[in-house]
């Protein structure tokens, strides 16, 4: 089972599973096992050190936050993570969960060679990739370039208009990359989302709620704007909370600083400090 587990899922990232399955993967691994390893013997066997999981334990989902710390890592594969549960003894929760595994790492895979394409950005550039934007120079000598790359799906379509309102039509003067408004019909949207992030946008707005984290666009913008920014290092990506949420705030975003509209408290200075963020160097 070993071999098999290295030759599948050595190159995927634990990034690649989701919620759903995180947080039964915390069903299992989470409450406190005087029979079978818990979370505390996974975290060791992560190379936690004492102190740390001394922190997890403060939390009500420790597993949890333990696996958002452990993804940052450049070994925290899928193929890896099965190890270490193999290692501890707890082949039947890749045995309950195995199918949430599989599918994870098959979207995972049918996005890949999206990404591949985008990464490889040598010369010559595809007419694909010059004109893209409503205001391209049709020759691909002037790229059209953005503040921000706002990352949102359909049903959040108008606070996306707010947040032009306030940031575009005021003294901010900022400029948004919205896709239905300002990218080109006719391309492959992977690749110019990919594109647009990467080299137009100098940062990204994630408008979080219960529907984007069904949307497979925002999960793979979310995902490959993250590879470029390893542990957030250059503040590129900006987590937006704009109205109460059912399920669970994303894992791969936690450890990043969210702007909560949520809050009466702070929606005086909402619009400011996401302006602010936006026109940091």
């Amino acid at each position: 089972m070993a071999s098999k587990i290295s030759v599948d899922h050595e190159a995927i990232p634990i990034t690649a599973l989701n919620c759903s399955f995180r947080k039964k993967l915390g069903l299992y691994l989470n409450p406190t096992n005087t029979v079978a390893a818990d979370w505390r013997t996974v975290a060791e066997m992560m190379d936690f050190t004492y102190l740390e999981i001394k922190n997890f334990e403060k939390r009500d989902y420790p597993f949890e936050k333990v696996l958002t710390e452990w993804e940052t890592r450049p070994d925290a594969t899928v193929a890896n993570f099965l190890s270490i549960l193999e290692k501890a003894e707890r082949k039947d929760v890749i045995s309950e969960l195995k199918d949430m595994i599989d599918e994870g790492c098959r979207k995972y895979l049918e996005r890949q060679p999206v990404q591949v394409t985008v990464v490889d950005s040598c010369r010559p550039r595809t007419q694909e990739r010059e004109g893209i934007t409503l205001y391209d120079d049709p020759l691909g000598m002037t790229p059209e370039k953005f503040d921000a790359f706002i990352c949102y799906c359909q049903r959040d379509f108008q606070f996306v208009h707010e947040m032009i309102k306030h940031l575009e039509q005021t003294e901010c003067n900022l400029k948004l990359c919205v896709f239905d408004r300002d990218v080109l019909p006719g391309t492959c949207v992977c690749t110019i989302a990919s594109e647009l992030i990467e080299k137009r946008c100098k940062r990204m707005v994630v408008v979080i709620s219960d529907d984007y984290l069904d949307s497979d666009a925002c999960d793979f913008q979310t995902k490959f704007a993250l590879s470029l920014c390893p542990g957030a290092r250059s503040k590129r990506l900006i987590p937006v909370v704009y109205k109460a949420m059912k399920r669970p705030f994303p894992s791969i975003l936690r450890f990043l600083t969210i702007c909560d509209y949520t809050r009466p408290c702070t929606q005086a200075w909402f619009w400011t400090r996401l302006a602010k963020a936006l026109s940091l160097p």
